[in-house]
């Protein structure tokens, strides 16, 4: 959980919250995500991810268009003594991150974005919230 605003350096070297860390473990995969973010993931988290992937009928296009998208992208990355990962340029280009990131907690990964394009996602999403949670949830009681 929670909302965060790093910055990544030249070399493409961003830190992430300590609780974030400790979650994460020694070893992780980030990759490509849905609306030009980037998703971290635990092994364990990746793994189950992973899992459901190959349930995916290799016939349909859509099953290997989704495979390509996210194992394509996938890096096992690991931290450096100062709490930073080294994330790829093409990972860097894909989320066109720029200096000021955003990196969220989001269930069952971590979600690291550019800060603008963060910024727009909110805006552009924040009166459809309401609508959102009705439809999503038209059948649970809490």
């Amino acid at each position: 959980m929670g909302e965060y605003h790093h910055n990544i350096d030249d070399k493409s070297r961003l830190v992430l919250p300590s609780k974030f860390r400790n979650l994460l473990g020694s070893n992780f995969i980030v990759t490509r995500g849905f609306e030009k973010c980037l998703y971290v993931y635990s092994i364990a988290e990746w793994e189950k991810l992973e899992n459901q992937l190959k349930t995916l009928p290799f016939t349909k296009k859509d099953a290997r268009t989704i495979n390509r998208f996210f194992f394509s992208g996938a890096t096992e990355c690991e931290f450096d003594s100062q709490g930073r990962t080294c994330l790829t340029s093409p990972l860097v280009s894909y989320a066109g991150l720029s200096r000021e990131c955003v990196v969220i907690g989001a269930n069952d990964r971590i979600e690291i974005w550019d800060e603008t394009m963060w910024e727009e996602f909110m805006t552009d999403n924040n009166d459809k919230m309401s609508d959102l949670a009705e439809n999503l949830f038209m059948d649970v009681n809490f």
